[in-house]
């Protein structure tokens, strides 16, 4: 199963978007109010939930550590996939929100332009999130997890949410105000868009869902495997970080055990190499 060290690694990469997203949150909120900025405002109002989900992603990793017990014979690896889960449903409530206020600014009989301070701010800002987005992303790749790659997936999203909420404010200064309006309510569809995607992965994770041409290549592997005959089943599920991973081979009946018995040997061992796979359950019989 996956390494106890790389989920702590990965609670390194949920510290620093904390970290990061009280340190901007903060800014945005202050300049956005002093600035009169929406866009900046909703930003970071984003970014205050973005808090909670990094939260709920690092509980979730602290859980996943814990070993086997007797109600969770396969470790508790999918805490942090429940947690991505919780994370989304944040996200969208959060992105609603905005995107109400957004749409609303628009009725407004006055708009007011937001002072140059607070386009500077969403620049500044965009560049911090582009750089805790890479470690995060490179992080995820290194230690196999989704939660890492969901924390990533939402720090790049605010990146681009203070990229959208920079051109609104200077836009404004053009003599088009509407445009920071209309950048919170992009915001707003960003954010929700996000959501979206970490809950149709983390609920395709949590439902044994797999991806058909992953399997494909996984069949494919086991049927280069001398001594197979017939592949008559093979099937995977994803647990947390970890691909378990089931067949059943038929091989010729008059093989002993001890012949069975390293074909199936060699079916782990294949799996595990080129598919980075943490458990094969590897079924005989006879053709």
């Amino acid at each position: 199963m996956e390494n106890y060290n790389d989920i702590k690694r990965g609670e390194k990469g949920a510290w620093l978007s904390i970290a990061a997203y009280i340190v901007l949150s903060a800014v945005k909120l202050l300049i956005g109010t002093a600035s009169g900025s929406q866009a900046l405002l909703a930003d970071g109002l984003n970014n205050t939930t973005d808090i909670i989900a990094s939260i709920a992603v690092l509980t979730g990793l602290r859980i996943s550590r814990r070993p086997p017990d007797s109600n969770h014979s396969y470790g508790h690896y999918r805490a942090e996939t429940v947690a991505a889960l919780i994370a989304s449903f944040i996200m969208v409530g959060v992105g609603l929100q905005v995107l109400y206020q957004g749409v609303n600014k628009f009725v407004q009989p006055a708009l007011e332009t937001p002072d140059l301070l607070a386009a500077w701010t969403a620049g500044i800002c965009a560049l911090i999130m582009l750089g805790v987005y890479r470690y995060n992303s490179r992080l995820a790749r290194s230690i196999n997890s989704n939660a890492i790659r969901a924390v990533a997936q939402d720090n790049r999203s605010d990146a681009m949410v203070s990229m959208g909420a920079l051109i609104g404010i200077v836009g404004s200064q053009f003599g088009i105000p509407w445009l920071d309006p209309l950048a919170a309510t992009l915001v707003g569809l960003m954010i929700c868009k996000t959501a979206w995607d970490i809950f149709r992965q983390a609920s395709h994770d949590l439902t044994d869902g797999f991806d058909a041409s992953e399997l494909k290549l996984m069949r494919e592997t086991v049927a280069e495997v001398e001594g197979v005959e017939v592949i008559k089943d093979i099937k995977a599920r994803i647990h947390g970080n970890n691909v378990l991973v089931d067949t059943t081979v038929l091989v010729n009946s008059m093989l002993n055990v001890v012949q069975s018995h390293h074909i199936t040997e060699e079916i782990e061992e294949q799996l595990k190499d080129r598919h980075q796979v943490a458990t094969v359950l590897v079924h005989i019989e006879p053709l």
